[in-house]
């Protein structure tokens, strides 16, 4: 016979029934304006968040909820993305054109979203046009919970380092090049936080360091094309994180970092104490770009910076090697905590049996005079309804069709297909994507909603057997990956998280002009349990504007 539990137990139990605990709240509240800045020396229009560039930090703590009340001062549309946010069960605010219908001049918008289960380093910049180039970017800084171990010793402080090129013309004015059918071509340089230094310029320090202690730098590239290498002068960095997975603490002199990624270092204040530089170059361009910033001790005495720098990586074939070499030492600490207290490495993904394999050959094409860039021979364009809302309310044929762009590249790249590029993926399926770059210059590609699991870059064309060489134990689990020239890159996932997830190039050119595609991944059930209800806040554009609302979907 059952034990019975005391009348005490039963009240409590039922009471922890009935009561869900949330998770903290974060409020901001961001005003998004022009402004004049001259990184290269030329005045031009910024977008400022708040009147900062870069704009203001989010900093907070796995399964916080985040609200951000945006309001739009500029004079054309506006959305924000949360790169690398994974936004579980709500691609409803992921801030792409084709989730969300964009902030409109004089309004605003709440954004509400939670980083359900992540920890790391990531960053939000402007979606809509070619905004990026101008700013409106700042950092997403994701602490573990307290009760969480973390893999190192809690740094005396955390220091945001964004690298970017930089464009002399305007973000508008590169819009209408693109508009036109022409590229936007190289950068004028890189900057640092926003700013360019030479060596021996008169420069404020960009941090301060104290000697004997330890520092996370939180390193990300927010450029526009631009791959770079960065490195501080007489200090080594020791990687602990890179985009939300804890990794093999390996030391570096210089690392590697393209477009999009972000990942953190800990460097010590332990050598002489005056100022030093943080230098950062441009990789794979035939002419080299760099900047300096100042890292300075606290009790350095103004003693000014050695002029000589630490010398850049190698370029041409011998720089791709190297910089692949060095990919391949990026490692999964399999015995660490992420956001969740069981080790990373508890989650075998090499033993998960492939369900479908996508194989994507990006191409550089030209409709009707025009530049345009592909997947697959489907170079991707928005609609004026946005696809996650077209398929919500039912009237997504009005709109888009779905896998107009095949899971193979077809024999002729080069014919192109100019439609919204939507694949219509399976709930929960595990799916192998492999990139192929023909073209010689390097990409770098980004997937919404998701985390992957990097496991190859090679030299050369892709076949079946190249499966051989995966790293199936302890790939990082990320959200982008570049690609070399004349190269491919493997990577796998499960498509777990329901919604309509953006894969784009993170060279923003490429994106602009076509070479993106969405991930349309629906749950049969239609239940909460697997994606949340269309906020009551959202706005509703084009054909969906006035029409009436589908039911909501069930419960648990």
């Amino acid at each position: 016979m059952g034990k019975t539990c005391p009348m005490a137990t039963v009240v409590l139990l039922l009471c922890l029934s009935v009561i869900r605990a949330e998770d903290p709240y974060l409020f901001f509240t961001w005003k998004v304006t022009y402004g004049t800045m001259s990184p290269m020396g030329v005045p031009q229009q910024g977008i400022l968040i708040n009147g900062q560039f870069p704009g203001p930090k989010i900093n907070c703590t796995s399964n916080n909820n985040i609200i951000v009340n945006v309001f739009n001062e500029l004079d054309e549309p506006l959305l924000l993305t949360w790169s690398g946010i994974q936004q579980r069960k709500n691609s409803w605010v992921d801030g792409t054109i084709g989730t969300m219908c964009p902030i409109m001049p004089g309004t605003n918008f709440t954004y509400k979203l939670q980083v359900k289960d992540q920890i790391g380093t990531y960053f939000y910049f402007p979606t809509t046009g070619l905004q990026r180039a101008a700013g409106g970017y700042g950092p997403i800084n994701v602490h573990s919970r307290d009760l969480i171990p973390v893999p190192f010793d809690r740094p005396a402080d955390e220091f945001n380092v964004f690298i970017s090129d930089w464009y002399n013309k305007g973000h508008k004015t590169l819009k209408k090049i693109l508009d036109s059918g022409r590229t936007i071509a190289r950068p004028d340089g890189v900057v640092i936080n926003g700013k360019h230094g030479k060596v021996g310029d008169k420069i404020d320090p960009l941090f301060t360091m104290e000697a004997g202690k330890t520092y996370r730098y939180r390193v990300c590239n927010v450029g526009m094309r631009t791959s770079v290498n960065f490195r501080f002068q007489g200090h080594a960095m020791t990687l602990v994180e890179m985009e939300g997975s804890h990794t093999i603490q390996n030391v570096y002199d210089s690392l590697d970092l393209h477009v999009g990624q972000c990942l953190s270092v800990l460097v010590t204040a332990d050598k002489e104490p005056k100022d030093y530089y943080l230098v950062v170059s441009s990789r794979f361009f035939k002419q080299e770009f760099s900047t300096v910033a100042i890292i300075s001790y606290a009790n350095g005495s103004g003693i000014p910076a050695s002029p000589k720098l630490p010398p850049s990586p190698p370029e041409n074939t011998e720089g791709i090697a190297w910089s692949i070499n060095q990919f391949r030492s990026f490692r999964w600490n399999l015995t660490a905590s992420a956001a969740r207290p069981n080790p990373q490495g508890s989650y075998h993904y090499g033993q998960i049996n492939i369900t479908r394999t996508i194989k994507l050959v990006n191409s550089k094409s030209y409709v009707d005079g025009k530049l345009r860039y592909t997947f697959n021979g489907v170079s991707h364009i928005n609609t004026d309804t946005p696809l996650k809302l077209a398929e919500y309310f039912g009237i997504s044929k009005k709109v888009f069709k779905y896998d107009v762009m095949g899971d193979t590249p077809p024999e002729n790249v080069e014919k192109v297909t100019l439609a919204p590029n939507v694949v219509n993926a399976t709930f929960r399926n595990f799916v192998e994507i492999v990139f192929e770059n023909h073209e010689k210059t390097i990409q770098t590609y980004d997937l919404d909603g998701y985390s992957f699991f990097a496991v190859a870059i090679e030299p050369g064309r892709w076949s079946p057997e190249k499966r051989k060489n995966y790293n199936l134990v302890d790939a990082v689990s990320r959200h982008s990956i570049q690609v070399y020239p004349n190269s491919w890159a493997a990577i796998m996932t499960t498509l777990d998280n329901a919604g309509m997830w953006n894969l784009r190039s993170d060279m923003w050119e490429k994106a602009y002009l076509g070479q993106q595609l969405y991930f349309s991944v629906l749950s049969p059930e239609r239940s909460l349990r697997d994606e949340y209800n269309l906020p009551e806040n959202q706005q509703l554009c084009g054909l969906v504007k006035g029409m009436y609302m589908p039911p909501p979907y069930s419960g648990f």
